[in-house]
């Protein structure tokens, strides 16, 4: 940014004062005797003669002011490149003002004043410059800038204004733009069109965090299917390998509505010694075939967790299943059961057997 705003600064009169009134002999010399030391790093005594000069002529008539513009624009490049971007910004501001200034030339120093703010931290007045400029100007870089500035102020609709601009002016994003479009249509509420970019983006060769970014924008946009059938094949493809991605693998099925992926997962986990086989893993087992509404094997899953726990709550818990399935058979033995382990409820369904 700083090489980039000398580069901007330094070209200050030698172009511009073609276009304005004519100046006088001796003003172009100091001028380019300013320009000389300005680019041989004399920076404090270019802003200190500058200034004098550019208060001097201020007040004069048209070629006056216009001269003490380019002073102005002179100082502004020395500030800059002492890093000393707002003061550098109220230069550029002051000349754009001035009478003598052409219209081409102030918006060229409005853009250029925009950049000083950006690079100062002042990023709402940075904001206000870049629209302004913007309003007479076709510039997708700015437009991108703009963007950014009103992302990093947390104006999420109105990065999303300008964003569609820059999607519409942009025939292959980068990975930064990429990365800032996702971020701006997630936090202005559109996760959807997010997630369309990066389901566009993801492959095999994408990272894990690009499949886990993408499966936390579907559940942001509603989408629990599709949050889970990203994780889904992200875990197949090996991208996500920790114990947490397992149970938020678990999670997402079973918010997705596809519980019986969650239960053949656990059973396959169990089955190989991933998880333990203890009362929390075969509840959550049992629950899944349940919500899967697979008959048999959710009566098995209740089956095997009363066995594990002895729980006359979990006896009833399957007889109920059981018996509102057609099974009563095996509903009637795990009411038989609940009610010798002392659950009155048990014993009320033994009695409509009867």
């Amino acid at each position: 940014m700083k090489h980039l705003l000398s580069v901007l600064l330094l070209s200050v009169w030698s172009t511009a004062a073609l276009a304005g009134p004519a100046l006088q002999g001796d003003v172009i010399a100091d001028l380019n005797a300013l320009q000389a030391q300005l680019q041989d790093g004399e920076l404090s005594i270019v802003v200190e003669r500058a200034t004098a000069q550019a208060e001097r002529l201020a007040p004069g008539n048209q070629a006056d002011q216009w001269a003490s513009a380019l002073y102005q624009q002179l100082a502004a490049g020395a500030l800059a490149r002492q890093d000393q971007h707002a003061a550098a910004a109220d230069r550029l501001a002051i000349a754009r003002g001035l009478n003598g200034v052409d219209s081409a030339q102030a918006a060229r120093w409005l853009r250029e004043e925009a950049s000083l703010r950006r690079a100062a931290g002042q990023r709402d007045q940075a904001i206000e410059l870049l629209s302004e400029w913007l309003s007479n100007q076709q510039d997708i870089e700015a437009v991108w800038q703009l963007t950014r500035l009103l992302a990093q102020q947390e104006r999420w609709e109105e990065a999303a204004d300008w964003l569609e601009q820059a999607l519409n002016e942009t025939p292959a994003l980068t990975e930064a733009q990429q990365a800032l479009a996702i971020a701006v249509f997630r936090n202005a509420g559109q996760g959807g069109q997010a997630l369309g970019w990066l389901l566009d983006g993801l492959s095999g060769q994408s990272d894990a965090a690009d499949w886990r970014q993408a499966a936390g924008l579907a559940q942001q946009a509603g989408q629990a299917g599709v949050a889970a059938g990203l994780w889904e094949t992200a875990w197949q493809l090996g991208k996500l390998t920790e114990q947490e991605d397992f149970w938020l693998l678990i999670q997402l099925h079973l918010a997705g509505g596809t519980p019986a992926r969650a239960a053949e997962h656990l059973e396959q986990a169990l089955d190989e010694g991933d998880i333990v086989r203890d009362e929390s893993h075969l509840r959550l087992l049992a629950n899944a075939w349940r919500q899967a509404k697979d008959v048999e094997k959710a009566l098995n899953a209740w089956h095997a967790l009363a066995l594990d726990t002895q729980a006359a709550a979990d006896w009833r818990a399957y007889g109920q299943l059981a018996y509102a399935w057609g099974e009563e058979g095996q509903a009637k033995q795990a009411f038989a059961r609940a009610s010798s382990l002392g659950d009155e409820e048990a014993e009320q369904w033994l009695a409509s057997f009867n």
